[in-house]
């Protein structure tokens, strides 16, 4: 049984930063790519950022456009984790935030989390 769940999301002011966790279990972990998907009120979900295995312990990581250079993601292989830096934030960042994990990229994204809500407001 595989099971992510993310937690990190609150209320922040403009400018203000937050740090998203996402813990998996019931996979092999370090074979898995891993992802942070959100999804604001109206809107389709969109992947915001990305990071999957090259070779060995080497990773690569990907975000969308409206994040890069403010997001970042990392993974904890030992602590089977996958973490979302969210410093700048805007108030356009708000959404739920999922985090998702898949085996093959190319399939898709197997399995999602409950997800946890990002607010940004004055």
């Amino acid at each position: 049984q595989v099971q992510l769940v993310e937690s990190g999301g609150g209320s922040v002011q403009p400018g203000g930063s937050l740090r998203l966790s996402c813990a998996a279990s019931g996979l092999t972990f370090s074979s898995y790519a891993m992802a942070w998907f959100r999804q604001a009120p109206g809107k389709e979900r969109e992947v915001v950022a990305t990071i999957k295995r090259r070779i060995a312990n080497l990773y690569d990581a990907d975000y969308a456009d409206s994040v890069k250079g403010r997001f970042t993601i990392s993974r904890d292989n030992n602590k089977n984790t996958v973490y979302l830096q969210m410093n700048s934030l805007k108030p356009e960042d708000t959404a739920v935030y999922y985090c998702a994990a898949s085996n093959h990229v190319a399939s898709g994204y197997d399995y999602w989390g409950q997800g946890t809500q990002v607010t940004v407001s004055s």
